[in-house]
């Protein structure tokens, strides 16, 4: 058989496979738009399930064998299960804007394409319209694994009622843009948001140390005004450089490769446990010796793992805090009710802003 005999059966084959996977998709469409119809007779009105997302991904990346990876395979099964919860109710997310955001990034990632998704100018523009049933779901940076925590996040759950739902994990990759009309010889002025140009600050010297750096209020902004300026570029990621047709100079420019951003999930509904879970909390905390000590001995007797512990001033007094701990597990589990209830006991204030599953993607 000659090499080109060769390669026609290869794509014979790959042609019947693809048909064997559009016949299966819409299979499993159809069985989604039934388990709408039995929701609707239940009278359940709450579509898309955290635990059951996050337990489905988890499945298919423990039975995935290759080649490809275990987040390429989770990101086409996102979705496919993105499509196919529309069929049954679109999701309505909101995130921080403009669009072109790494927000809207992790918008995308975490629910999917098919989700209607919508920009805000602000934090507590997205908590309002969360609790107020305009949409589903808000997307909301949290911490930056170089720059740390994001506290107009933090101080919207002190205002807030809304659920901690979700969390999502997101590579920050940021470019060095240009427009059609710039004189890459001659930059002289670098937008971006101040978390950006901190996080190239390295870079940033190295290649352009004379250029002036502006801050803007986020990447997009930036990305958005140097189209009509010959001297000018942008720090900003993929998706900006894709709305606003621009040209990457260099990329991945990022002081550390590693550099992250966590973003969360806030809606109006507890989510059960998925079996890997984080849980996250308020405590407000008597101004006394050995306050801290008591706020964390319980975690350590229970042998549960704190994965953040952040301090911000109170909204109840002068030289007040509050504490908000995250760590490893689901309020509903034992260990976690005892630690609960022993903290209800020494403190003036408990909340639990929510029980979520750990990122998958």
């Amino acid at each position: 058989m000659s090499d080109e005999d060769k390669l026609l059966k290869l794509r014979d084959s790959i042609d019947a496979l693809d048909n064997q996977l559009l016949d299966l998709i819409n299979k499993r469409a159809s069985y989604a738009q039934k388990v709408a119809i039995v929701k609707e007779e239940l009278g359940d009105d709450i579509y898309f399930k955290p635990e059951r997302e996050a337990k489905v991904l988890r499945s298919v990346m423990d039975r995935n064998n290759g080649p490809l990876e275990n987040e390429e395979i989770a990101r086409l099964f996102r979705e496919i299960m993105s499509a196919c919860l529309a069929l049954e109710q679109p999701i309505k997310v909101v995130f921080l804007g403009p669009e072109g955001t790494f927000t809207q990034q992790a918008a995308i990632k975490h629910f999917g394409h098919s989700a209607i998704t919508k920009s805000m100018n602000a934090i507590d523009e997205i908590f309002r319209e969360v609790d107020a049933g305009s949409a589903n779901y808000g997307v909301v940076p949290v911490e930056n694994s170089t720059e740390g925590v994001i506290n107009h996040t933090l101080d919207a759950f002190l205002a807030s009622s809304l659920k901690i739902c979700g969390e999502v994990e997101l590579r920050i990759h940021h470019n060095l843009l240009v427009g059609h009309n710039t004189h890459k010889d001659k930059i002289t002025r670098v937008y971006s948001h101040a978390q950006s140009l901190a996080q190239c600050r390295q870079w940033l010297d190295a290649n352009y140390p004379n250029a002036e750096r502006v801050a803007v209020s986020s990447n997009a902004d930036a990305a958005k005004r140097i189209n009509g300026e010959w001297s000018s570029a942008a720090i900003a990621g993929d998706i900006a450089a894709d709305l606003y047709d621009l040209e990457k100079v260099s990329e991945k420019i990022e002081d550390r490769p590693d550099n992250s951003t966590r973003f969360l999930i806030v809606g109006r509904e507890d989510v059960l446990s998925s079996g890997d879970d984080k849980t996250s909390i308020i405590v407000a905390s008597k101004n006394q010796p050995g306050a801290l000590y008591k706020l964390l001995a319980p975690f350590y007797k229970e042998g549960i793992d704190l994965t953040r512990v952040e301090t911000r001033p109170s909204r109840e007094g002068k030289w007040t805090y509050v504490f908000f701990i995250d760590f490893k597990g689901h309020k509903d589990d034992p260990g976690i009710v005892k630690v609960l209830s022993e903290l209800s006991q020494n403190t003036t204030d408990l909340r639990v802003l929510g029980s979520y599953p750990k990122a998958v993607l």
